[in-house]
């Protein structure tokens, strides 16, 4: 996991520092484009949106991907298991797994796109484990401020950087019947 990452905000406030998995609170000048989670976003607090899209954003956005194939699954790699999964490695699974279900109740098509980007939060914060103790609030939040950075990668007023957002908010909340069934696949494979 990249040290020292922290998300920018146009005005001096505390933040989460992504290190060692850790949340530090630190004072800082940056820029942020989320316009999502109000207790994390500072558009909220008079900031002004600078959409900018090019393609250097998404050469950013697809190396930091290359994260979630290095990274192994902290369960496997605690539990000595050979040959552990990557995050990318559960990602693909898990939409192969919307893929092949039969369930006409739900969008198979949304269920793909939910299980593709669960978990790309995760290329910046790492795969943390309830056994890190870290609570569910703090992870949220340092998963909200990745997919905030994330979103500002693509573009923040991009079709892309949107949809990708939305998606991972729309697993997190866990209310379609989508977003229940990818939650349900990601349970079948922590058996």
């Amino acid at each position: 996991m990249p040290t020292g990452m922290h998300i920018r905000l146009q005005h001096t406030r505390p933040c989460l520092r992504l290190e060692d998995r850790k949340p530090r609170t630190v004072q800082h000048n940056h820029v942020c484009r989320c316009v999502r989670a109000p207790a994390h976003c500072c558009q909220r607090q008079g900031c002004m949106a600078d959409a900018q899209s090019s393609p250097s954003q998404a050469l950013d956005f697809l190396t930091l991907l290359q994260n979630l194939k290095k990274t192994k699954r902290t369960g496997w790699v605690r539990k000595g298991i050979l040959g552990p999964e990557s995050i990318a490695d559960h990602m693909y699974r898990m939409s192969m797994m919307a893929f092949i279900s039969n369930d006409s109740a739900v969008d198979s098509n949304r269920c793909i796109k939910l299980a593709i980007v669960h978990d790309v939060a995760e290329a910046i914060v790492g795969d943390i484990a309830p056994s890190d103790n870290v609570t569910k609030e703090v992870k949220n939040q340092l998963e909200t401020e990745a997919m905030c950075k994330i979103r500002d990668m693509l573009g923040h007023d991009t079709a892309a950087g949107q949809e990708i957002e939305a998606l991972w908010q729309e697993y997190e909340d866990g209310k379609s019947p989508e977003a229940l069934m990818v939650k349900d696949f990601d349970k079948v494979w922590k058996m």
